[in-house]
């Protein structure tokens, strides 16, 4: 257990994904997590009382009191939860804060979007750290999962994975997953990952994209072989970026008395 120093520039974050639920004490200054992360698998079925009790466990492995910033797979609008993809379905309608904070023995919450607080962190300490203007990051995995930042505001709940693509849903085509699925080569899959950066920057020209998700390891393997015109570049914060937004999500909310 790692209880955080009442002096230090601290928060803790938590990211809640389909397969795990994972957090870390951050240090805000830098963006570095202070000491390891935990993480615990999520319960199944998802259901959000089951969830908010292993976020519970993993606050209460480092001994946080304070405020706590969540991260949720899916649409999140004022703590009301609109979308749920890889997790139970009882998730929509939910007042996720509520949940969360009932769990937590009452303390204050601050939930967002999972892509989003990755987007946050990314510009923030990450890849787009040096950069101004619109930044677009996103995640390829099981699906596509997008941030926007314009000069360090967040756009919240874009949802650029669900955008038409020649006939098609843009994480239909071009997530990482279907890149396993099909067993395609780096090229092929370049090829349809080019047509929805294509689509996108077309609607919002960025001045950067971010690729995330865990095929952005090897990105030297792929992302020299993309032909669209907007940079694009690999995330640095990698599994980390969701819990480090978070904890910058909740001292924004802290900051400004949002309950």
């Amino acid at each position: 257990m790692t209880a955080p120093s009442d002096n230090a520039h601290q928060g803790l974050g938590v990211d809640v994904g389909g397969s795990g639920v994972k957090g870390g004490i951050v240090d805000l200054d830098t963006g570095k997590l202070v000491g390891e992360r935990f993480k615990l698998p999520t319960p199944q079925p998802s259901t959000p009382d089951a969830v908010a009790a292993t976020i519970a466990t993993v606050v209460d492995h480092f001994g946080w009191q304070g405020r706590v910033g969540v991260t949720y797979p899916g649409v999140v609008t004022e703590g009301l939860v609109r979308t749920a993809a890889n997790v139970d379905k009882g998730w929509i309608g939910t007042d996720a804060q509520d949940v969360i904070s009932k769990a937590l023995g009452g303390r204050s919450v601050t939930v967002l979007n999972d892509a989003d607080a990755a987007g946050l962190a990314e510009e923030k300490f990450g890849a787009g750290r040096d950069n101004t203007g619109v930044i677009v990051l996103l995640t390829f995995g099981t699906g596509i999962g997008s941030a926007v930042i314009n000069n360090g505001v967040l756009l919240p709940n874009t949802e650029f994975g669900h955008l038409e693509v020649d006939g098609k849903e843009a994480e239909h085509r071009a997530a990482s997953s279907i890149k396993e699925a099909k067993d395609w080569s780096y090229e092929r899959w370049t090829k349809e990952v080019t047509k929805v950066l294509v689509v996108i920057e077309n609607a919002v020209w960025p001045d950067l994209f971010i690729a995330g998700g865990g095929i952005s390891r090897k990105a030297d393997k792929w992302i020299p072989l993309l032909q669209n015109r907007t940079p694009v570049v690999a995330a640095a914060l990698e599994n980390e970026a969701g819990i480090v937004g978070a904890a910058m999500a909740a001292e924004v909310a802290q900051a400004i008395g949002k309950a």
